[in-house]
């Protein structure tokens, strides 16, 4: 048999490759060419292809209807290579109100109805712009955007509209691509105009901020949301799902109640709600139901439910939500094209592509409009010069044989362009009288101060951002109007924190990283004549670090030596009895195996005022303010960016009262600097040198938050030696210097360990390499010199060293809690020697190893 395909160009491919390579080009047709809007006009190609159509008809809202039936064969004939059917649909519902929050097009005819009604032929139906369709066309014709080919490529038309309207979040979107789907709800556009305004004001505000203005979704049909933490996930990660409900009203007739329906979840059909309420009526599946009927008309929806004399109107309302479309779920997903690529956006990121592309429309169009001006501009020079020359013009035109001549002979005598010599040849007579050559110079000033003005505007960044504000503040004047659906609060939603009592907490927490919390009652009931200890039961090389007074709603900070920072809401702590042992920390929260918990820090609120300051070893500091860490994530956040070779130390609050910062290192060096040498950063920020060494491989060991010079630290070594000196002695110096000598080392002394702020109503606890702890007496240790050894505290063995220091409540101290969570302390003779508030005690400062107590928790 003869080879048909002899002497042919044939080429082999793997099947596999060419289907690949065949779907993914129709995938990208379908999300970019069909099924997506695009985030910076929000318009599906269809959307933007019919106004584009009757942009060209000039079918604006002043003029007259036109049938929909020429509307769409322009749309298909020159732009839109699909169906009629598709694109009338898409007409169709551009002109509902049920369907769009601000329709588009105004339709003449019957545009279809909330009761599912399909709309008449397009044969029969008329439309036209309507007025805020104008605005999202507004500039088109002064290259504001860029134009591409149609699909056969004989006509061009616009990538994108030059919108002057959100369009995106306004009126919504829905479309199923390939592997991919979005479904934008639509909103009120005085509430996304005002949040815009807010973004130029504030460019750096999250999803959060502008839900101050944003307050959610707003269907056309009304309705009430029920529920915010769909509202909330939908604008911070592009993603939620809100719960819609049926308004409703409950009149009373004849000693019955009726629930009155007045308006309906976006995209229930009504009549299909009507007919399954009466079914379910009907099949006793929803008892107390004795009629439905529609009541609805031009006014408004009103579906009447009646009930029998005995039904209760709330069980039959909440049979109903569970039963019917009255409640239904609307799965938010902000997916757009941004750029020809598809992504979920959030809240800010869709209104920043928004205001983003009115920079560049207005920009293009101030380079328009300016090349305009320019051009009458010079032509008006040319005229002026003919004018004051009109003598000598004249006899050059008369002598000259044709219109060529003349221009060359012009151009020449007076320096002319051709567009100027031109325009001298097209220049009527009746221009050389005397009000004409005035008019002409008056415009030609005008034309002077608009192009000062257009170029004004091209070199500042405000003038650009004023006209934005300008444009956006006439829209809303314009066309905004009240918001139709409303939100409440699902009880569904309800924290947990709500339903815990916000009450005193004692908090204690041991060397060991074991943590606890006892109510306060525990405390109170005790006796003068009886007191009691802060008491729990510990290990034998474990004892309490830290106790103090918290709320139950108060939140505990964890710095981990990588930069992470937790958080743990003090109610989650587990209750337990005075003398429980208490959890794990590391059982409480998500450290990784390699992390170390450096600090641990309770607040009652993220105060702008205060801020939290972290020191790491190579002698960085970093300030950020306290409220950068109140949005509470079970995982953590990054506090701090940290060298490959730099771990966290410690990490303190810093309050209104704190003057200094105090950075001591290895080697025995200190640094004094103020407060705010130390700027504050944001989160993800590596900090700057709070002191400089002076042997390349000293550490920073410790640091301190100082509000008074009369404060005393109480610095110790590694074999036991330490002292007290007052902080006026430490120098105040810039930051980043290599500081002044905060202990005279030698070999007697070993390296500076730590350091503590002296507390004499409280123990110094010191810790050794081989386990011993001992507990000594602050009174006891003398005062001494900046740059001296000091004494020693304790004795430790030849192969012994101090690692870690801590202060703790007295051995054997008496001590009474009173209601408001106050400590008071007694002397042997029963008399008050202090009482401080549950805020002198509520900070904790600790450095132990998180591996610890992961063994079995009692």
């Amino acid at each position: 048999m003869e080879n048909l395909f002899e002497n042919q160009d044939i080429v082999d491919i793997n099947i596999e490759d060419s289907v690949k390579t065949s779907y993914l080009d129709y995938s990208m047709s379908v999300i970019i060419g069909r099924a997506l809007p695009d985030a910076k006009d929000g318009l599906k190609p269809v959307h933007r292809r019919i106004l584009y159509a009757m942009h060209d008809l000039n079918l604006t809202s002043k003029v007259a209807y036109k049938k929909s039936a020429r509307i769409v064969g322009d749309v298909i004939g020159k732009y839109h290579p699909h169906g009629d059917i598709s694109v009338y649909d898409a007409l169709v519902r551009m002109a509902q109100s049920f369907s769009m929050r601000a329709p588009l097009v105004d339709g003449q005819g019957n545009f279809g109805s909330v009761d599912g009604d399909n709309a008449a032929a397009m044969r029969y139906t008329e439309a036209r712009m309507t007025r805020i369709a104008e605005e999202v066309l507004r500039d088109l014709d002064k290259d504001t955007v860029n134009f591409v080919p149609n699909y056969d490529d004989t006509m061009k038309e616009p990538a994108v509209l030059p919108t002057r309207v959100p369009t995106l979040l306004l009126n919504g979107s829905e479309g199923i691509a390939v592997g991919m789907a979005t479904k934008i709800p639509p909103h009120n556009l005085a509430e996304l105009l005002d949040a815009t305004l807010h973004l130029i004001e504030n460019p750096s505000a999250d999803a959060n901020d502008l839900m101050e203005f944003v307050k959610g979704p707003d269907f056309p049909t009304g309705g009430t949301i029920f529920g915010r933490r769909g509202i909330i996930d939908a604008y911070n990660t592009g993603r939620g799902r809100v719960k819609i409900r049926a308004k409703h009203h409950i009149e009373t007739r004849a000693k019955k109640e009726i629930i009155v329906i007045d308006e309906l979840p976006y995209q229930v059909n009504k009549a299909r709600l009507i007919e399954q309420i009466a079914d379910l009526a009907k099949e006793k599946q929803i008892e107390g139901i004795s009629e439905v009927r529609d009541e609805s008309d031009r006014e408004g929806i009103r579906v009447v439910i009646e009930l029998k004399k005995d039904a209760m109107a709330e069980i039959v309302l909440n049979n109903l939500y569970k039963s019917t479309p009255m409640e239904t779920t609307f799965g938010i997903i902000l997916l757009a094209v941004h750029n020809k690529e598809p992504k979920v956006f959030t809240l800010p990121e869709i209104l920043n592509i928004f205001l983003s592309h009115r920079k560049t429309v207005i920009i293009r169009r101030t380079i328009f409009d300016l090349e305009k001006a320019k051009a009458r501009a010079h032509i008006l020079e040319g005229l002026k010069i003919a004018v004051d020359n009109i003598d000598e013009v004249v006899k050059i035109i008369r002598s000259s044989s044709n219109d060529a001549d003349a221009k060359e002979k012009l151009e020449v005598r007076f320096d002319l362009s051709h567009i100027q010599s031109q325009a001298i040849l097209d220049m009527r007579l009746g221009r050389l009288t005397g009000l004409q050559r005035d008019k002409l110079e008056a415009e030609y000033q005008e034309l002077m101060l608009l192009i000062a003005e257009l170029e004004s505007i091209l070199r500042s960044e405000e003038k650009l951002n004023e006209i934005i504000k300008e444009e956006l503040v006439e829209i809303k004047e314009k066309f905004s109007n009240d918001r139709r659906t409303e939100i409440e609060d699902s009880y569904d939603e309800i924290d947990i924190e709500d339903l815990i009592p916000n009450e005193p907490m004692v908090v204690t927490i041991t060397h060991n990283g074991y943590v606890k919390r006892v109510p306060i009652k525990a405390y109170e009931k005790q006796k003068r004549g009886g007191k009691g200890k802060v008491a729990v039961t510990t290990h034998d090389d474990d004892f309490i670090e830290r106790f103090f007074v918290s709320n139950t709603h108060d939140t505990l900070m964890f710095v981990t030596n990588m930069g992470q920072l937790y958080w743990l809401k003090v109610y989650r702590i587990p209750e337990g009895s005075r003398i429980a042992k208490g959890k794990a920390v590391v059982n409480l929260i998500n450290l990784r195996a390699d992390e170390k918990i450096m600090a641990i820090i309770p607040t009652s609120d993220f105060d702008e005022a205060k801020s939290l300051a972290f020191f790491t070893k190579n002698g960085i500091v970093k300030r950020t303010s306290l409220s950068e860490f109140s949005n509470i994530r079970s995982n953590g956040v990054r506090a701090i960016v940290l060298d490959d070779d730099d771990e966290i130390v410690t990490a303190k609050i810093a309050n209104a009262d704190t003057k200094y910062l105090m950075v001591f290192t290895s080697f025995g060096q200190c640094i004094r600097f103020e407060v705010e040498k130390a700027r504050e950063q944001g989160r993800s920020t590596r900090g700057v040198r709070a002191i400089k060494f002076k042997i390349d491989s000293d550490i920073v060991v410790d640091a301190e938050i100082i509000d008074s010079e009369e404060q005393e630290i109480l610095t110790v070594s590694e074999n036991g030696i330490g002292k007290r000196t007052t902080v006026e002695e430490y120098r105040l110096t810039n930051r980043a210097g290599s500081g002044v000598i905060a202990m005279k080392l030698s070999g007697k002394t070993g390296n500076v360990i730590g350091e503590v702020l002296v507390d004499d109503t409280q123990d110094l606890m010191l810790l050794t390499s081989i386990g011993k702890m001992i507990r000594v007496d602050m009174q006891t240790i003398r005062k001494a010199g900046r740059n001296t050894s000091g004494v020693i505290i304790v004795n430790v063995d030849k192969n012994d060293k101090v690692v870690s220091i801590a202060k703790c409540p007295k051995e054997d101290e008496e001590i009474e809690l009173d209601e408001f969570g106050n400590v008071i302390r007694y002397n042997e003779d029963g008399e008050v020697v202090e009482q401080s508030s549950s805020e002198e005690n509520n900070l904790l400062d600790m450095n132990f190893d998180s591996n610890l107590g992961k063994e079995e928790d009692e």
